[in-house]
Formats: structure tokens, sequence, C-alpha cells
């Protein structure tokens, strides 16, 4: 059986792929997950149903916390840990640097201590076996031209506060694998979309938007592309690579679905239009083309052959399937969604750069 005895910490867990890993490893595992998280605002606890089981436990702690973690290790003592708790939304991290430096590199510093800790006090046998995944994005990589990949050997050269933190983070993690030896694993991932994702995020936030009939934002010209890949066969990529990685290696994972954002509005709409139809009449009509973000990339695409290749991976959704099932969860879980609106959550435009007014 996967993973049968074995401790694994998962951090923001209560988050959106984070909460997809857990739902993974409760469902198609035998593991016992500990998830640590801070609850921030776009966690969400009713992302896990299965948190009543026995093999489930919550933290409520946040990473930048050395203490905490060193009594979590201690108490639970994990043979692996899969890192996913991050600040993520590029707007915010323009408007608010501070939170993602804190949370995405003074926090993966404070794990990676305290790992390090709990993996040179482990026995031999369970030191070899032990390992830290690491989980970071692919806007590390900066800006694509018209074609190429992302390749797991990529230059780095980020272009916003947000993917800036997640490079100085995978950089850690590289430095500690190679200067201390601890045992790492490093995935770069393209966007994700799918079920239980927060509203700020595109898809989510036009599914919304849509369905209240308002304006929807486009930014820019809306042809910057992006790789979709659908949140479960992220899950289903992490959980092989915490298997059966090469420890030190790097893993693109990337579901082969290059899309314009533009395109990808329109076809919410067309879904949308298919599945709950308006009186109002077709919602591509509600499309607005709004100012860009600073420092927009303008396109990303990953080649995930080498997690093909050695660990016998490939995304089961294509972008069409995919889409289909979200925005159907999202007619179907209206409470979900309903209770972060309800918590005070505004889907106001943000990360335009403007100065903070004292």
């Amino acid at each position: 059986m996967i993973f049968k005895g074995m401790t694994i910490f998962v951090t923001g867990g209560a988050g959106f792929i984070g909460s997809a890993v857990i739902r993974h490893l409760l469902d198609d595992t035998q593991a016992f997950v500990v998830n640590i998280d801070k609850l921030s605002y776009a966690s969400n606890l009713n992302s896990i149903p299965q948190a009543t089981e026995a093999r489930y436990h919550l933290a409520h702690e946040n990473i930048c916390n050395g203490a905490a973690l060193r009594a979590l290790f201690d108490k639970y003592r994990p043979q692996a840990v899969m890192h996913l708790a991050a600040e993520s939304h590029v707007d915010r991290s323009i408007d608010g640097p501070d939170e993602f430096i804190q949370t995405n590199i003074v926090g993966t510093f404070t794990l990676l201590q305290e790992t390090l800790r709990h993996w040179r006090a482990l026995p031999e046998p369970m030191r070899r076996t032990f390992r830290f995944l690491h989980v970071s994005t692919d806007e590390v990589f900066g800006s694509l031209g018209v074609d190429g990949f992302f390749t797991e050997t990529s230059a780095y050269a980020p272009n916003s506060p947000y993917s800036a933190s997640k490079a100085s983070s995978d950089h850690l993690v590289r430095a500690w694998g190679e200067t201390y030896g601890l045992p790492t694993l490093v995935t770069n991932c393209s966007n994700n979309y799918g079920p239980y994702h927060f509203p700020e995020k595109l898809i989510p936030h036009i599914i919304i938007k849509g369905l209240a009939e308002e304006s929807l934002p486009v930014y820019g010209d809306g042809q910057n592309v992006r790789d979709w890949l659908y949140v479960d066969d992220h899950a289903r990529a992490l959980r092989m690579v915490l298997e059966h990685g090469l420890v030190g290696q790097t893993y693109n994972v990337g579901g082969r679905n290059e899309r314009s954002n533009l395109h990808v509005v329109e076809q919410i709409c067309l879904a949308l239009d298919r599945l709950q139809p308006s009186p109002k009449g077709a919602r591509k009509n509600l499309i607005n083309f709004v100012a860009d973000r600073p420092g927009h990339d303008r396109r990303y695409a990953i080649d995930a052959s080498k997690l093909e290749r050695e660990l016998g991976w490939a995304a089961w959704e294509t972008f069409e399937t995919g889409l289909e099932k979200t925005v159907a969860w999202y007619l179907a879980n209206t409470a979900w969604w309903h209770s972060i609106l309800s918590k005070g959550y505004e889907a106001s435009r943000i990360g335009l750069g403007k100065e903070k007014q004292a």
C-alpha cells in the first residue's frame, strides 16, 4: 500500500493546491497527513471533506515559527515534508510584497532548518528514505517568446515580487540539499485550476462574476499565454515525485494546454451559457479589457517530458475536460464560494503598483 505507516507533513494544506494534495493522499494512499497551515485569507478548511478521518490532523501554525515547527517534528516524526505553503497571488505581491518575503523566503528557510534538525536526528535507515519536496512555479523562469518551453535547466528570471520570492525559496532548497545533504526534490508547475480555487484567481474569478452577470475583466489585450494544469493531475504528479523522484532533482509539471487569457475567459462564458443560460444573452458580451498589470509576463509553457519519461506521469485532463468539470463544480458548490464572499472578500482590482496611502 502506498505510504502505509508513513507520516507526511503538508504545509499550506488548506490552500488550493495543498488541499488537493491532501485529498489525494487521504483517498489514494495510506499516509497519515499533518496539515500545517496558518489559515490565511485564502485558506479554507472546507476544501478537505475528509478532515474527519483518523489519518488527518490540522496543525494551525505559521511556518515562520521555528519553535512550533520543532514541536510538530518532535511529536509526529514525519518521513516526508511536502512544502506548498506560499503567498501566491501576483497582484497582491505588487501591492504588498512584505508578506511574500516573509512566508515564501523566511518561512521556507525556517522550515528547512527545522527539517534539517529532524532529519539529522533520524536513524540511518530513515535518513535514507526521508524526502523534502518543495513545490514551486514556472513563473520563476520569467517570460517566454512565441515559441520554446521551460525545462528543468531554464535560467531563472523572475519578474514579479511573487516569482522572485519563489525563486529565492527554490535556491534555498537547492542549497540545503547541496550543502547539508538534506534529501530534497523541487517541482515547478504551470497554472493550476479546478475545484476549491480561491476567487481571486482568473478562472474562479470569471466564473463567479459571469454567474452574477458582472463585467469580466481581461488584462491588456488578453493575449498573455499560460499552460493550464488541472489541480488533481498536479496532486498525482507530486505524489509520484515524492514516491519515485531522484533526490536532488527538479521536475517540471505542466498540462500541455497553452491558452491565451482571452480564450480562457471566452471558454468559461460558453460553458456558463450552456450549463446555466442567462436571459440577458451571451456572457462574452460582458468581457471588458482593463489596464495590464505591471511586468505581466507574456507567455509560460512547460516541458514536462522529464516527468513523463522518468516517472510515467501524464495529465489525465485536457483543458476542455478540466474546464467543464471546474465550471460544473462551481455551479454545484455555490455554498463553498458564497461563504468566502460572505466573509467580506471583494474581487476588486489590485496589482497596479500604486503607492498605498498612509
